[in-house]
């Protein structure tokens, strides 16, 4: 099941492992790192980035969508209500 992060861009549901505020600096020195990796996925479309998704290939994906409204889109599609 494909979860819309923002701008017709998606991620599957059962690979994300955390969804994380953008805010603190770790969440920088993990964009970085993935970047370094070419791990790092950008779904902003030029936008501020306010979530860093993390998926179980260790890929590093940013969306300009909230935190919050990440989150119940992964539980809407895994089915937790």
């Amino acid at each position: 099941m494909l979860v819309n992060i923002g701008f017709d861009n998606a991620v599957a549901a059962q690979r994300v492992i955390a969804v994380i505020s953008a805010d603190p600096s770790p969440m920088k020195r993990l964009r970085e790192e993935a970047s370094r990796h070419q791990k790092l996925i950008d779904a902003t479309n030029g936008r501020r980035t306010r979530t860093v998704i993390i998926t179980d290939s260790d890929h590093v994906v940013l969306s300009s969508l909230q935190p919050e409204t990440v989150t119940q889109r992964l539980r809407d599609a895994r089915g937790g209500g």
